[in-house]
């Protein structure tokens, strides 16, 4: 049975807030890490929200975050904490 790859949920709103505050335009951003300015561009408007570990671990080092740092991250759904009865 096929898998699918591993993908990481971003934060297309964080993405540009730490490209923006880093000084940093959508072209060289996408150049450093490696992916189209289309590609980062869909991220960060939410069009595309899941990243490929690879492709995350570069963006995040092109805006300067060190590796562990998740704020490029979508957040955790709330834990719905109602029982059944």
């Amino acid at each position: 049975m096929h898998r699918p790859h591993p993908t990481f949920q971003v934060n297309g709103a964080a993405i540009r807030k730490t490209r923006m505050d880093a000084g940093l335009s959508t072209a060289e951003t996408a150049r450093r890490a490696g992916i189209s300015d289309c590609y980062l561009r869909h991220l960060e408007t939410g069009y595309r929200d899941r990243m490929r570990p690879g492709s995350y671990a570069a963006l995040r080092k092109a805006l300067g975050l060190q590796a562990g740092d998740k704020r490029l991250m979508a957040p955790a759904p709330p834990e719905d904490h109602t029982q059944e009865q």
